[in-house]
């Protein structure tokens, strides 16, 4: 019992900070499930992208409150995205995962300071107007994060908040709402059926963490809509910090 509200409690933390910050919550909340229980890497994944779908799920009911959310853009994300997601799933056993981890890890970082140089970047949306060519690479970035958002599951969502800043002009507060409920909701939904359908899953730890990550799902959306964008922004380069230097620190 006491387990389970730990879990909980976890669970409640990392994905309220997570939907306020656009990402982070699987740095936490896994290595959670994988001390508190002793899972195999693979079964600790797949439970913990079953639970992540709340998170996106208890965001996505605040952000999509306020109906800004373009339906072009989201459906070529989640077009170009979601196979990268299955593509990744299925190669995560072929994965160098210490290797990958650093490697992400120090792009995270890469991914913070370049956030706190760029003083003025993310504060507001410019609407950049793309392309083609500027176009076909920012969906194949998005089908790179999918990829890894499948096989990893660490760190992705703050780096597909990054992208939307940088390659499409976006705000942070913005990018975020895309962030939780494309990644957040579906891609990991399309990772957990992906993963669920050739490893096993710990059902019995789902019920506390699906609460804790659709309450704090719901939570940490309700403050980033409450929050101006440079206050967001502020929380967003703590959180890539963070999740960049465990990355690293778990695998050395």
């Amino acid at each position: 019992m006491l387990e389970h509200f730990s879990l909980f409690l976890i669970s409640l933390i990392s994905n309220l900070f997570s939907a306020f910050s656009g990402g982070g919550a699987g740095i936490i909340q896994l290595p959670a499930i994988l001390l508190l229980f002793n899972l195999s890497f693979v079964t600790a994944l797949a439970s913990h992208k079953i639970a992540t779908v709340a998170l996106g799920l208890g965001a996505s009911l605040r952000f999509l409150k306020e109906n800004n959310i373009e339906r072009k853009f989201f459906f070529e994300s989640l077009f170009i995205g979601g196979p990268g997601v299955i593509l990744g799933a299925n190669f995560i056993g072929y994965v160098n995962d210490d290797l990958a981890r650093i490697a992400l890890g120090v792009l995270i970082i890469l991914i913070s300071i370049y956030s706190y140089i760029q003083r003025e970047i993310g504060l507001k949306d410019t609407n950049a107007s793309l392309n083609l060519p500027e176009k076909i690479l920012g969906l194949g970035m998005i089908f790179l994060i999918g990829f890894i958002n499948g096989s990893l599951s660490a760190g992705t969502g703050l780096f597909f908040t990054i992208w939307l800043v940088v390659w499409y002009g976006m705000s942070y507060k913005h990018a975020i709402a895309y962030t939780l409920v494309i990644v957040g909701l579906f891609y990991n939904a399309i990772g957990a059926i992906t993963l669920a359908s050739y490893a096993s899953v710990y059902w019995y730890i789902l019920p506390a963490l699906i609460i804790g990550s659709l309450v704090g799902g719901y939570m940490g959306a309700h403050i980033a809509l409450s929050k101006d964008s440079k206050t967001i922004k502020r929380v967003y380069q703590i959180v890539t910090m963070v999740v960049g230097l465990k990355l690293i620190y778990s695998q050395v």
